[in-house]
């Protein structure tokens, strides 16, 4: 029998809610949904899903703190926002909060379905990765999600983890947004996305892995060109 993805919907506009049911039914997912924050937040910490489409703008509990309580529990789970709010302090908000992505609304249902594919692709093929990251005088514990050798470590999401691996593969050389689009979040046609994702996620990993992250010694910027991770950087 062929697995069926699992994903929670959960949007508190009935005509929205049974779209998009209907569209990920039609798609060979099988689907199970929330109309408010707390059902919504009770589901995803009590049942096994493989993603959660998650309104911000909920009835009860908001999506930001649904999002945020899933991640004091899961650090794994793909999460993708669905938000008619999209100010930059928003769309940063939720992507620091955990989310793996936003789309905003009215958002096109194919481009929808075609991130949520690109995301499970991802999370279900993943590879086991290294023991053990090395960032700048840091060392990460991948099986954990944490920082080693202190007694505060800071704690990372998988897909931040997955950035780490992927930039430290190629340390000759810049990794383009796009390339990270493609290869880290498996979006096909990475550059006819608009997205912040890349920029926010790289944010978050600077606060953790920086002595600084307003002047960067690790995780540099390459103008015009992407990313660059100097693994063993004296801090």
């Amino acid at each position: 029998m062929t697995y069926k993805p699992k994903l929670l919907i959960v949007e508190d506009e009935q005509a929205i809610l049974q779209g998009l049911m209907d569209v990920f039914v039609f798609h060979g997912y099988e689907v199970d949904s929330a109309m408010d924050g707390k059902q919504g937040l009770q589901k995803a910490l009590n049942q096994v899903y493989d993603l959660i489409l998650l309104d911000v703008m909920l009835p009860y509990i908001d999506g930001f703190t649904v999002c945020n309580r899933i991640r004091e529990k899961d650090l794994q789970l793909p999460i993708i926002m669905l938000t008619a709010k999209t100010t930059e302090q928003d769309i940063i908000t939720g992507l620091t909060l955990g989310a793996d992505d936003y789309i905003g609304k009215p958002f096109s249902v194919r481009e929808l379905v075609l991130r949520v594919e690109s995301v499970l692709k991802r999370t279900m093929k993943r590879t086991k990765p290294t023991a053990v990251i090395s960032v700048g005088n840091i060392r990460i514990d991948t099986a954990n999600l944490k920082q080693m050798d202190t007694d505060r470590p800071q704690q990372f999401t998988r897909r931040e983890i997955e950035i780490l691996h992927y930039l430290q593969q190629h340390p000759e050389r810049p990794v383009s947004r796009d390339e990270l689009l493609e290869k880290v979040w498996g979006y096909r046609q990475p550059e006819t996305i608009e997205t912040r994702t890349v920029d926010i996620h790289i944010a978050k990993l600077r606060r953790k892995i920086e002595a600084d992250s307003k002047q960067p010694k690790v995780l540099l910027t390459i103008r015009g060109e992407g990313y660059r991770l100097f693994s063993h950087e004296s801090r």
